[in-house]
């Protein structure tokens, strides 16, 4: 392990934001099978921190707001649809996610389909535009090369 890197369960944890944070945790969970960990509040009814985990994987965000460090980052409606980042999880049985994805109202923007480069997979936009992948595809197995 590098020696910056700290020996814990998952070292890169993606950060999001959301206008409506707590509708969108509630909507992650039911659409893409994340589970709440741990659920912060502010004092304007918005939320704090939230920690939602997804096997050893885990995602963290936060309410949208005008603070120092949310003028840093722009929600995707504010420029035309792009991200600069998108999560990628990786899932036992992509076409089962796929369809409870679907049936939560995902917004599928590559379908479903097997990779060249192994596995198979999809992408999709979450209620505020989120750009997510999710597949069968393991980086962590080793690949006959």
């Amino acid at each position: 392990m590098p020696a910056h890197a700290m020996n814990t369960v998952c070292t890169i944890i993606p950060a999001l934001r959301y206008r409506d944070a707590p509708a969108a945790i509630e909507w992650l969970c039911k659409a893409f099978g994340f589970e709440k960990h741990g659920v912060y509040a502010d004092d304007t009814g918005g939320i704090a921190h939230a920690q939602l985990t997804f096997g050893n994987g885990m995602i963290m965000l936060s309410t949208a707001n005008d603070s120092e460090w949310g003028r840093r980052m722009a929600q995707p409606d504010q420029i035309g649809g792009r991200e600069t980042q998108c999560p990628c999880v990786i899932v036992s049985d992509p076409d089962a996610h796929h369809a409870m994805a679907v049936a939560a109202g995902a917004t599928i923007i590559d379908p479903l389909k097997d990779n060249d480069y192994g596995g198979r997979g999809y992408s999709c936009r979450d209620p505020e535009g989120h750009l997510w992948w999710f597949g069968s595809y393991d980086p962590w197995k080793e690949t006959a090369g």
